[in-house]
C-alpha cells in the first residue's frame, strides 16, 4: 500500500500556527503565506518521497527523520499508511530537549 496522506500530530499543527504568527507580526503576512506554503509544499514532497529527509542522531534516537525548510525542521515518521508530521521547529531552538521530551 502506499501513502497518499499525511497526518499532523497535534504539536505540529500548533507550531505551524506559531511560525505563521511569529512572520505575520516580525515580518508581514506575505512571508508568513510564503513560508507556510513551502512548509506545505515540502511534506506534500515527503509524502511521496519520505526518504529525502534525514536521521538526526545528535538531535535524537528516535525513530524519525528531519527535512528542512528555509529554518525549519520538519520532523516526522513515515509509517505504512501515512507520513506523520510529529513537529516543526526552527532549528534555532532546542531540538534535542523538545523532542526527547516529548511523547512521539
Amino acid at each position: 500500500m502506499s501513502r497518499t496522506a499525511y497526518k499532523l500530530l497535534a504539536a505540529a499543527r500548533s507550531d505551524l500556527l506559531e511560525v505563521w504568527n511569529y512572520l505575520a507580526g516580525r515580518a508581514s503576512l506575505a512571508v508568513a503565506d510564503r513560508v507556510a506554503r513551502e512548509i506545505e509544499k515540502a511534506i506534500q514532497r515527503l509524502v511521496k518521497n519520505p526518504g529525502h529527509g534525514h536521521f538526526g542522531p545528535d538531535l535524537t534516537d528516535r525513530d524519525v527523520r528531519f527535512f528542512r525548510v528555509f529554518s525549519y525542521l520538519i520532523v516526522y515518521r513515515a509509517d505504512l499508511d501515512a507520513l506523520h508530521v510529529i513537529r516543526v521547529l526552527h532549528a534555532a531552538r532546542d531540538v534535542h530537549r523538545i523532542l526527547n521530551d516529548a511523547d512521539i
